[in-house]
């Protein structure tokens, strides 16, 4: 197996672990503030980080240069997580999701401008289904609500996070300093856990722990093991094998993932014309991993 497909495999339970957090956060996030809960699973996420990175090897003397670097990045984790679970307080799982396979798009651009990845025709035309694909979603295969632009406010303020999430994929290649990914990833996740015990202070203070529903844990758990420690794993290690735009094109499998999970969950599926968006996310992913020899532009190697 070469380098290029590990990171497609990585970005591929990527896409189904990162669907489990918008079935269960939107059913914790009327519970607790955004802040309070991603402050505990940063820092529970930084523990088991911790935890393996001291098992693989523990950390080297040169990742402690320029830490700077992980607040960087945090700073764009931290905005994505805290806006998607503000975001699902009124925002339907599967919409949130389409938001989310808006990125790739994103992705592509900040990749040029970082590390001038160019994309060939096939995957413009791919990012280009994709992000119909993901508009038909969005509006609920509405054309009146399309031409009202009648985007939900939960949808709108994920969307924001969604640009900071497809500026955190080129930036990985651009900050790490031959870290390994399981270092890089402990010291994004220690600088995010910083930055929300600072800034969430008083949601955590607030918070009637005691009070709190078994979803909210559940999903603390999750996010914090599932969604937050391997999630970031798995996402540094192939942004250091496969080009940004393919590693966010993974995301057009978030909404199929997410249905599944509201199958399991046993809640209302979305109407069956909504499908024929998430249909075309699909057909973007297969268009966009098909022929990695025709990408151009500087793909960065292992560190």
């Amino acid at each position: 197996m070469t380098e290029a497909h590990r990171g497609h495999l990585a970005m591929l339970a990527f896409s189904a672990l990162v669907a489990g957090s918008f079935s269960l956060g939107s059913m914790a996030a009327p519970h607790i503030a955004p802040e309070a809960l991603n402050a505990v699973r940063f820092v529970l996420a930084a523990l088991i980080m911790a935890a393996l990175m001291w098992a693989t090897g523990g950390m080297e003397r040169s990742a402690l240069r320029a830490p700077w670097r992980y607040f960087a990045m945090a700073t764009l984790l931290v905005a994505y997580f805290v806006l998607m679970f503000e975001g699902l307080k009124t925002g339907a799982p599967v919409s949130m999701a389409a938001v989310f396979t808006l990125t790739p798009v994103i992705a592509a651009g900040f990749g040029w401008l970082l590390l001038r990845q160019i994309l060939t025709p096939r995957m413009a035309l791919a990012l280009c289904i994709g992000a119909v694909g993901a508009i038909w979603v969005i509006f609920r295969a509405e054309l009146s609500a399309f031409l009202a632009f009648g985007v939900g406010r939960g949808e709108m303020i994920y969307f924001v996070g969604c640009v900071a999430h497809a500026l955190y994929a080129p930036l990985v290649p651009k900050l790490n300093r031959g870290e390994r990914p399981v270092v890089f990833t402990f010291g994004t996740l220690t600088a995010g856990a910083v930055l929300l015990l600072i800034f969430g202070a008083s949601a955590l203070v607030s918070t009637d722990w005691a009070a709190l529903p078994g979803i909210v844990w559940i999903t603390i758990a999750y996010t914090s093991v599932f969604a937050s420690a391997l999630t970031f794993l798995l996402l540094q290690y192939a942004s250091l094998r496969i080009p940004s735009a393919k590693v966010m094109a993974y995301t057009y499998l978030t909404p199929s993932w997410v249905i599944l999970w509201e199958m399991a969950l046993g809640r209302p599926l979305p109407p069956l014309l909504i499908l024929v968006g998430v249909g075309m996310t699909i057909a973007a992913l297969a268009l966009l991993l098909k022929d990695d020899s025709q990408v151009r532009g500087r793909v960065p190697s292992e560190g």
